[in-house]
């Protein structure tokens, strides 16, 4: 059998697209230059007949166009789909010899995808993340600078530091994969200065804050319906997504006991943040509130706290449109705490987590042993005491 020869497009020329045979099967050879100076082919699956050439030679055509024209698909998919091509033959993406940052972070994602747990991958790396970085007006990693001053633009100081801070370990991770040769990125998160409060990160409700919220909630026309979900956070002084999470099965018959061992988030239930499941004793204004909850007879499968349309509370609404207040369906809202701070009844904006330091406070400050406060709200003893040293109150020497 004759060798067959290579049909080129054109005259050849260093980078061109090119098709050849294999084993009788007809193929696109993309030009090394493209990317990171390996062999890429598209197998096409057609003997090499002259219709199935001239069908071949069509999308060689294009692959050619978006090269010149800087738009080529580098997942190949595109071109896969043209020839009608199944998909999973060659998954990996070329990376062109300056990919932009939104082809670093899809690189970055495989990377990172077993080193961190699938709700933070989904939720961070491939959600807020990933969102951050296709909404740039600008992708290019040399546009470093504009991509920090859109971010700043865009987002509160803290949300923009964080994502500079990602974008600059993806960059770091790249140049040590030799996908680029310096990282623009390099110290750009540490020039944004976030306020932070005197207290630090445990910045507690005081009692008076407490009910004011409370009956804010109360007194609100649209969410009252959330006044209990609130109420709850305070008394028990467990994460969000825990409380989100909970049925009438978590609760045993007498309402004197809590089993918290689920917790809720945009991608759906799993354990608890330490994985650790843990039994809450109720006390008397707490089991008085769940009995006057429990009085319609709900199924155990019934959520306690079910968000007003219906089906599990989401905590990013509920914390940015309802409590501290945003754009919701392109209508500006005024959050509950945040319109309680313009009224003085709050002294500064603290977001719902802080209901759980209002908690942990109020215990310590009663007297109640840092280790049975841990063990009521699921951390240990070590973290109690590193983050609320201030409020552990000092044993004095006793008389001897």
């Amino acid at each position: 059998m004759s060798e067959v020869k290579p049909v080129m497009l054109r005259k050849a020329r260093k980078g061109s697209v090119t098709i050849n045979a294999k084993a009788g099967k007809l193929r696109i050879v993309l030009p090394r230059n493209i990317g990171d100076g390996k062999q890429h082919y598209i197998y096409t699956g057609f003997e090499d007949a002259p219709k199935n050439r001239k069908k071949v030679q069509m999308v060689a055509l294009q692959i050619e166009a978006d090269i010149e024209d800087g738009c080529l698909d580098c997942t190949l998919e595109k071109y896969r789909t043209a020839l009608g091509v199944l998909r999973g033959q060659q998954r990996l993406q070329i990376i062109p010899k300056t990919p932009n940052l939104m082809q670093l972070w899809a690189k970055y994602c495989e990377f990172k995808q077993h080193q961190v747990s699938v709700s933070t991958f989904n939720q961070d790396f491939l959600g807020n993340y990933a969102k951050s970085i296709n909404n740039l007006p600008v992708n290019e990693i040399k546009d470093a600078i504009a991509i920090r001053d859109h971010l700043l633009q865009t987002y509160p100081p803290y949300t923009a530091k964080r994502y500079l801070t990602q974008i600059n370990a993806c960059c770091k991770w790249a140049v040590k994969s030799k996908l680029i040769t310096s990282n623009p990125f390099e110290g750009l998160a540490v020039d944004i200065k976030v306020k932070r409060w005197d207290t630090g990160k445990i910045d507690p409700f005081t009692l008076a804050e407490r009910d004011a919220i409370i009956q804010g909630f109360e007194q609100h026309p649209l969410y009252s319906g959330y006044t209990n979900f609130v109420r709850f956070l305070f008394l028990t002084g467990c994460r969000l997504g825990e409380a989100i999470a909970l049925q009438w099965k978590h609760i045993n018959i007498d309402c004197t006991e809590i089993y918290f061992c689920e917790s809720y988030s945009f991608h759906g239930r799993k354990e608890t943040k330490t994985g650790v499941n843990r039994k809450f004793p109720c006390n008397e204004q707490l089991r008085a509130f769940l009995l006057s909850a429990r009085e319609h007879k709900p199924s155990p499968d019934s959520l306690l706290f079910p968000a007003l349309g219906g089906g599990e509370i989401k905590a990013n609404s509920f914390t940015g449109v309802i409590w501290r207040g945003g754009v919701s369906h392109g209508v500006k809202t005024s959050g509950i705490v945040t319109q309680l701070v313009v009224e003085g009844k709050v002294s500064r904006y603290r977001p719902p987590y802080n209901c759980r330091h209002t908690f942990i406070s109020l215990c310590l400050e009663r007297g109640v042993s840092v280790q049975k406060v841990a063990r009521w709200v699921g951390n240990s003893p070590e973290v109690i005491y590193k983050h609320y040293a201030g409020v552990v109150s000092d044993v004095s020497v006793p008389e001897l």
